[in-house]
């Protein structure tokens, strides 16, 4: 069994992360973990808070010698900000927040844990979460490279403004997204996409968008059809929509497909010149029947827009009972194609896990055989 806990706030002295189940005798390079990293902190759009931070891992325990040896793995990622909010959070001089913002966590958060302060809440609500979370995918990336299976991500949509994805591989799709700032496929929608953004920014507003992540060379049989909490699409979907702001997931092309007869739905079935079976399509986006079928897995997950905006929103102080506006800070303008990082490790994560729930294994090298 996979699993993994995160801990830390977003201002606190550093994200921390645990891995249990990982299997012994895989070689970890600390240097493709932190370029997962820094994959995270870029992108057109992004707070003042990207240029604070230098995100690198510290491999703390489960580790030697470069490999992993079986027991549990912790890491530490540093919070740079917290140099500037230490002293605030010993002398307790940090404004109280009883202004709830609407869109985030705060109310809802305050009065489940009984708590007056929303900054209580918004600490650990904050994405900044998320840094530990594409540590850990990282982790699974290094272990699904050892089957073959490579996972990527590119944008679809900021805003109102669609991207047209060329017919090019997923290897020479990512190529290219990750040459971009907004991790968009065709140059043209990505110059509409940063005027979107700088529009937003005026209007003291943000926007939100649609990002995909797609797995490849993924075998077939990870998941099952059998009970509900194993089925793969089951896990991907939850944990797609575990990352902040996601309010929509999709496999393959499940919501078009839903407006379609069956007849131009499903992928059918050929033999190609080799006698190998194979689908003509892949509107199933990898999964079917709670199972892999071989074909690319394909998920695209929706964001909403960035909760905090510039010209804030109606509220209610909770202190006074009274209509009020939440306090600005600072936040992003659009972190969609960040989240797409973030989509990436929990789709490896994901993946990883299916792997060692077939293969079992408790060393790389039991695995592969």
């Amino acid at each position: 069994m996979l699993r993994f806990l995160t801990a830390g706030e977003s201002h606190g002295q550093c994200l921390t992360a645990i891995i249990d189940g990982m299997p012994s005798n895989l070689v970890i390079d600390e240097k493709l973990i932190n370029e997962q990293l820094a994959r995270r902190q870029v992108g057109y759009g992004r707070n003042k808070r990207m240029q604070i931070e230098r995100d690198k891992v510290k491999v703390l325990s489960g580790v030697i010698y470069g490999r992993t040896i079986g027991s549990p793995i912790s890491v530490q990622i540093i919070n740079r900000d917290c140099e500037n909010w230490k002293d605030k959070w010993a002398k307790g001089t940090l404004p109280k927040l009883s202004i709830p913002r609407p869109g985030h966590a705060d109310f809802a958060g305050m009065k489940k844990y009984n708590i007056e302060d929303a900054r209580l809440i918004l600490e650990r609500a904050s994405a900044r979460e998320t840094t530990a979370r594409v540590a850990v995918g990282a982790f699974a990336r290094i272990l699904l490279h050892q089957f073959g299976i490579k996972v990527g991500s590119y944008v679809n949509a900021i805003g109102k403004v669609q991207a047209q994805t060329p017919h090019l591989s997923y290897e020479e799709l990512w190529k290219i997204a990750d040459k971009s700032d907004v991790r968009c496929v065709n140059k043209k929608i990505e110059t509409l996409i940063r005027k979107e953004i700088d529009q937003a920014w005026e209007n003291g507003d943000t926007l939100g968008g649609i990002f995909e992540v797609a797995a490849i060379n993924v075998p077939i049989g990870l998941g099952s059809h059998v009970h509900w909490d194993r089925r793969l699409d089951t896990k991907i979907s939850a944990a797609m929509m575990s990352i902040p702001a996601i309010k929509g997931v999709e496999i393959g092309s499940g919501f078009i497909n839903a407006s379609l007869p069956g007849s131009e739905v499903h992928d059918t079935l050929s033999l190609d010149k080799n006698g190998q079976i194979k689908q003509e399509t892949n509107r199933a986006g990898g999964v079917e029947g709670g199972m892999s079928n071989g074909a690319p897995i394909v998920v695209r997950a929706a964001m909403k827009p960035i909760a905090t905006t510039g010209k804030p929103l109606n509220s209610v102080d909770l202190d006074s009972g009274q209509p009020a506006k939440p306090i600005y800070q600072r936040s992003d303008v659009c972190a969609v194609p960040s989240a797409a990082i973030v989509g990436e490790a929990m789709l490896c994560w994901v993946l990883a896990e299916a792997l060692i729930e077939k293969y079992g294994g408790d060393s790389i090298e039991e695995m592969l055989q």
